[in-house]
């Protein structure tokens, strides 16, 4: 036996004591080279699935702080200028309440749409996502009426600070609310076979969003409701 060989059965030995004595010893060439026939070593690298998933989900996380942060500081602009005289109270329209349930309607059925894509079911997955998306819309053109009817109330933007309130935090949720409709097409017709973002991802991403703008919309309506 050579000495060369005599060291490499040492090595093995030390090896097998370091992992605790009960395991497979790691490969000789494993050790050195990585596994490799040439005997480099090359690092373990990152799947670009997962770091794409972990950017897109700090993307939307910081969107979220971010909105959330503007609506708080409307709503502290709101509870402290209610305490003026100049405040005049009025009814909420009804269509506010029935935008209320296509909204909450609305995640249910995106919670649906994601559990059938984990079924692998890609047909109830596009049926319930549209359905989503539709009641999206509606809840769009649901603003649009409810906004209509204040004007036939006799309230206008600029007629008072209560509905001033209520055209500034109805019309900035709308907007943050149409940027989720897009998503939501974007998830429905892209074809994710050509990017490195997966349908389930996406479908995961989108669906944070729109719980949270769910969420800040019962915020919104809840605040309106006991303050206009």
């Amino acid at each position: 036996m050579s000495g060369t060989s005599v060291i490499d059965d040492i090595e093995i030995v030390v090896e097998d004591i370091g992992h605790g004595g009960g395991g497979k010893p790691p490969d000789r060439d494993e050790h050195r080279g990585g596994g490799g026939d040439d005997g480099n070593f090359r690092p373990r690298r990152p799947n670009p699935s997962q770091s794409g998933q972990r950017r897109h989900q700090t993307a939307i996380l910081l969107a979220m702080v971010s909105i959330c942060m503007f609506f708080m500081a409307l709503a502290a602009a709101f509870l402290v200028r209610k305490t003026g005289k100049d405040w005049i109270n009025f009814r909420l329209p009804t269509i506010v309440w029935i935008n209320t349930i296509v909204l909450l309607t609305s995640s249910l059925t995106i919670g649906i749409a994601r559990r059938r894509l984990a079924l692998n079911d890609l047909s109830g997955f596009k049926i319930m996502w549209r359905a989503t998306t539709a009641l999206g819309v509606a809840f769009l053109v649901g603003q649009v009426v409810a906004w209509r009817d204040l004007v036939a109330m006799g309230f206008y933007v600029g007629s008072n600070p209560s509905s001033s309130f209520f055209y500034v935090f109805t019309a900035a949720h709308a907007a943050h609310l149409l940027g989720g409709i897009l998503a939501l097409f974007y998830v429905l017709f892209r074809n994710f076979s050509k990017t490195r973002l997966s349908l389930s991802i996406a479908a995961e991403i989108t669906s944070y969003y729109w719980h949270f703008m769910d969420g800040l919309w019962l915020f919104l309506v809840a605040l309106l409701y006991f303050g206009a």
